[in-house]
């Protein structure tokens, strides 16, 4: 298993990676609207444009992509690791990168924590800051936090 920082050509896989994880996970925490809202904001040009400002990184195993994470300054991000994958530490793995990288210049971390991702971050010492909501197609509302945690 490697942590490398991701590459332009990574983009559609990386696309492939959040988009799998939030069609086959988040049906079970949000309505449908939601979902969708999930996948259009995590598109490939956003995607593209992040891996140019080298904020997105990926874990790299036998040759494949399984999982991906990101940092824009203090703040941790789109972190997805492929259903399969999941249970078999690769989050955990990206997690302690991502936030040794940010406490190189930083004493906190930040990040917004959808539903299904918010009793992990529990567990890894972030306390929530803010609960909001925001509406989206048909008056569905996709609710998250906003978690910080102090870094050693």
């Amino acid at each position: 298993m490697k942590i490398l920082l991701a590459e332009r050509c990574d983009a559609p896989v990386i696309c492939d990676i959040v988009h799998r994880t939030i069609e086959g996970i988040y049906p079970n925490y949000y309505p449908t609207e939601v979902v969708k809202f999930f996948v259009d904001y995590h598109n490939e040009e956003k995607i593209r444009a992040d891996i140019e400002q080298n904020m997105v990184y990926v874990i790299e195993d036998n040759d494949q992509i399984v999982a991906t994470g990101s940092i824009d300054g203090r703040t941790i991000g789109r972190l997805y690791v492929l259903p399969e994958y999941q249970g078999k530490g690769y989050g955990y793995e990206m997690m302690n990168f991502l936030e040794a990288t940010v406490s190189k210049e930083y004493p906190t971390s930040f990040l917004e924590a959808s539903l299904p991702s918010y009793d992990y971050y529990l567990r890894r010492g972030y306390y929530p800051v803010e609960y909001l909501k925001y509406e989206v197609e048909n008056h569905r509302v996709l609710c998250y936090y906003t978690m910080e945690k102090k870094l050693t």
